[in-house]
Parts: structure tokens; C-alpha cells; sequence
């Protein structure tokens, strides 16, 4: 699981909010790296290059907007998610397909 970085007196001012920003402060301890403060991203916090960008899963999540797309899908790697624009009828008609070629979709 990837780290969450927190700003800098994220607990002090709630309107800072836990978005990470750099801290820029000439005498920022954050910025300084120093002990018993909140870490800083940095190269080695990155996920590693094959995982990177795939669902939770492990598979690549794909956007279907028709039967179409869902047929070109490799179901060993790829899972889907139906597009919120695709209607009921279809959508069910896509499930059905989906079950029938074995593929996977997030969003039943």
C-alpha cells in the first residue's frame, strides 16, 4: 500500500486540508528532513514500474462505452467498467456478454 503524505500543519488549520504541498519555509522542518516530523515523498516511496497504473486487482482498467470495446478486451489482463452514460438496457445486455467471454467488470 502506497504511503500518504500529509502537509505541513495539516492538523493546525484545518482549511490546509491533507493535500500534499512542498514546503517552502527557510526554516521549515519538514523541509529539512528532521526526526519526528512527516516524511517527504521521495524516489524510494514509488510503486514498482510493472504495477504502476493497474486496478487494486492487478488488472488494467478499461472505460466500455459499447459491445464493441468489450469485445476487444483481453481478459487475462484487462477487466472493464461501464461508462455511467450507457443506459440500463444495454448495460445488462454488456454484463451478459461480459459473463459469456469471461471478462471481469468493476462496476456490476
Amino acid at each position: 500500500m502506497k504511503k500518504k503524505f500529509k502537509r505541513q500543519e495539516y492538523a493546525r488549520y484545518k482549511k490546509l486540508g491533507q493535500k500534499w504541498r512542498k514546503p517552502k519555509g527557510k526554516t521549515s522542518k519538514t523541509r529539512r528532513y528532521e526526526k519526528g516530523k512527516p516524511a517527504m515523498p521521495s524516489v524510494g516511496y514509488g510503486s514498482p514500474k510493472d504495477s504502476r497504473g493497474l486496478h487494486p486487482s492487478g488488472y488494467q482498467d478499461i472505460l466500455l462505452c459499447n459491445i464493441k470495446e468489450l469485445e476487444d478486451l483481453d481478459p487475462e489482463y484487462q477487466a472493464g467498467r461501464i461508462s455511467s452514460t450507457v443506459g440500463r438496457r444495454k448495460k445488462e445486455i454488456m454484463l451478459e456478454k461480459a459473463k459469456e467471454l469471461g471478462i471481469k467488470i468493476f462496476n456490476k
